[in-house]
């Protein structure tokens, strides 16, 4: 059993199945027959429906059937490029016909061609770009995104791209957690003079730190970006201002990134393919969350797999994540991220799942993850109650059905299905119940969760929760894409069409 708020409760959820993904339970750490409740907004509890404190009628002020689907952790991408202008489809082609990723960034393309686009968009226009993505990320059942910068390379445009950002998580009900990536890519202006940049990069670092801009702190260690001695001037600058750092780390050659993360107690290495032993027994010793970025390799076709065997052995969590970008992987599905990974890398779907929701909460500066239970958020699983949960991994390229724009009923009752901007509060939402909801998410103050729309027929996306200690700033919801939504942190449920959820009180 998890949960410690006695009752009565706001909702019971009966004749569920968990995947809590606590490593005590067996595979996903299922719970078949399960309950879940809630109460202020927070998990109260959840186990098996046998353990049940008392009568459903008496628990609670409202029980509900799941009718047997699947409730597992909600998705968290932790390494996104999302905020840009322009795109650079040529570049696919120009990689079909022979040019590498290295020779076309070394002919003023790749990374540099988005900064000129990106800089060519006032703030209002990037927004506009940006919006459609980060919505695709959120019907797909993404609940928080870990969002850099580095398009823009200069003080204004990279204090635009992280306003930016923020900005999102503002209009669609996402937690986002911002990462400055200044040390992307060496700009036109400052050719030939890589250190005076890195001057610049730990110069306007504290700036933005004091708008409240920045969450934490990227670099690109690679031949092509900056060297490790760079790297280090940005970690310490980063390290004096008491932020975080994460790496993209080996991925076209070892020049030791990953061990360099480890050494500052990083957020988390990315990328990886090309980092040895040695430098995975190092992230193992500093906690550092080993960030698998398979869009990247399928787009490059690249043929050096990451270390996972090694990351295995030394039990380096690993995470997933799309790199949603628009040269090298221009994935807007963390499902088929996770589908690719389990396909190219060999990770088990439970593996997956867990890279994509209690890992991947660890590489953004959201949380410190002490342990999980169903840990940040919704959940994918199939109408047909599929007997394992591994839905989004098997069915990870079919697309999300949308729910339906909705009407408020009550106070307690309301459906923010399909909209784009979060509803505006209510007189009785306090800080950690917070009605801007999208597909039922509402803000957790203290608690673990996320929140996102469901996806697939009938899917139904659920909160989950953390063993001891709870993941801080995510949202909580579960959605039920057929078009109903029964959202746990905004206290609601709100069938709109379509099959909806059995009120089964006993």
């Amino acid at each position: 059993m998890i949960g410690r708020l006695a009752p009565p409760w706001d909702r019971l959820l009966l004749d569920a199945r968990l995947a809590t993904l606590r490593d005590d339970l067996g595979a996903y750490g299922a719970i078949e027959e399960a309950a879940l409740a809630w109460k202020d907004g927070l998990i109260a509890w959840a186990g098996p429906r046998a353990e049940l404190p008392g009568a459903p009628a008496q628990l609670a002020a409202r029980v509900d059937s799941a009718q047997g689907r699947w409730i597992t952790p909600g998705l968290v991408d932790c390494h996104t490029h999302l905020v840009f202008g322009g795109d650079r489809a040529v570049e696919f082609e120009r990689r079909l016909q022979g040019a590498s990723y290295e020779q076309i960034a070394r002919e003023g393309g790749g990374i540099v061609s988005t900064v000129r686009a990106t800089r060519g968009l006032d703030e209002d226009a990037l927004l506009a770009a940006s919006l459609p993505r980060a919505r695709a990320l959120r019907a797909d059942g993404v609940t928080s995104i870990e969002i850099k910068s580095g398009y823009g390379l200069d003080f204004d445009n990279e204090r635009k791209m992280l306003r930016v950002a923020r900005q999102l998580g503002e209009k669609l009900g996402l937690t986002v957690r911002t990462t400055y990536l200044a040390a992307h890519a060496l700009p036109p202006e400052y050719a030939g003079r890589p250190d005076a940049y890195i001057d610049a990069v730990i110069e306007w670092l504290p700036r933005l730190q004091a708008e409240g801009l920045v969450d934490a702190v990227d670099a690109f260690c690679e031949g092509i970006g900056f060297s490790p001695a760079q790297t280090r001037r940005v970690f310490d600058a980063a390290r004096a201002l008491g932020l975080p750092v994460k790496l993209h780390a080996d991925q076209l050659s070892d020049l030791g990134g990953a061990a360099l993360t480890a050494e500052f107690g990083g957020l988390s290495a990315d990328h990886i393919e090309w980092t040895g032993d040695d430098a995975v027994r190092a992230m193992a010793a500093a906690g550092t969350v080993a960030v698998l970025l398979p869009g990247a390799f399928h787009v490059l076709r690249e043929t050096k797999l990451p270390p996972i065997a090694a990351l295995r052995e030394h039990a380096v969590p690993m995470a997933i994540a799309t790199d949603l970008n628009p040269g090298t992987s221009p994935l807007q599905s963390l499902r088929l991220a996770m589908s690719l990974a389990c396909t190219h890398f060999k990770l088990t779907p439970e593996e997956a799942l867990r890279g994509a929701t209690v890992h991947a909460a660890r590489a953004p500066a959201c949380t410190t993850v002490a342990g999980c239970c169903p840990a940040s958020a919704p959940t994918s699983c199939s109408g047909t109650s599929p007997t394992r949960p591994n839905w989004p991994t098997g069915w990870a390229a079919r697309p999300p059905i949308p729910c339906t724009s909705p009407a408020a009923a009550s106070a307690t009752e309301v459906s923010f299905a399909g909209n784009d901007e979060a509803p505006p509060r209510r007189g009785f939402v306090q800080a950690r119940r917070d009605a801007r909801l999208l597909g039922g998410s509402g803000l957790l103050g203290r608690s673990l969760l996320g929140r996102g729309l469901g996806s697939g027929d009938r899917s139904l996306h659920g909160g989950g929760l953390h063993g001891r200690r709870l993941l801080d700033g995510l949202r909580t919801g579960i959605a039920v894409a057929a078009g109903e939504t029964l959202a746990l942190g905004g206290l609601l449920v709100a069938p709109t069409h379509g099959d909806s959820l059995e009120s089964d009180v006993r």
